[in-house]
């Protein structure tokens, strides 16, 4: 089964988060580690862009990335609760 576009840069945002979420938690006990700071910030910037890259194409996954105008566009997308599925 291939992926569609956005279970892709679904993918590419996951894996960016989880691979800063573990930066992050070497770093807690390492804070001097240079290397390991460097490899922060390439994940924080793979993050960063892989976001704007799902939202630019898709819907925001950030509240604080809703450009409000007239009315209130949160999610135009149905709730994973209500796609029914697998999950």
């Amino acid at each position: 089964m291939s992926m569609s576009e956005k279970e892709t840069l679904m993918n590419q945002l996951n894996e960016a988060s989880f691979a800063l979420d573990e930066a992050v938690l070497f770093l807690d006990t390492h804070p001097c580690d240079e290397e390991a700071l460097c490899y922060y910030k390439k994940c924080a910037k793979m993050r960063k862009e892989a976001l704007k890259a799902y939202q630019e194409k898709f819907e925001p996954l950030q509240n604080d990335q809703v450009e409000a105008c007239e009315h209130w566009h949160w999610v135009h997308e149905p709730w994973p609760w209500e796609k029914g599925g697998n999950c």
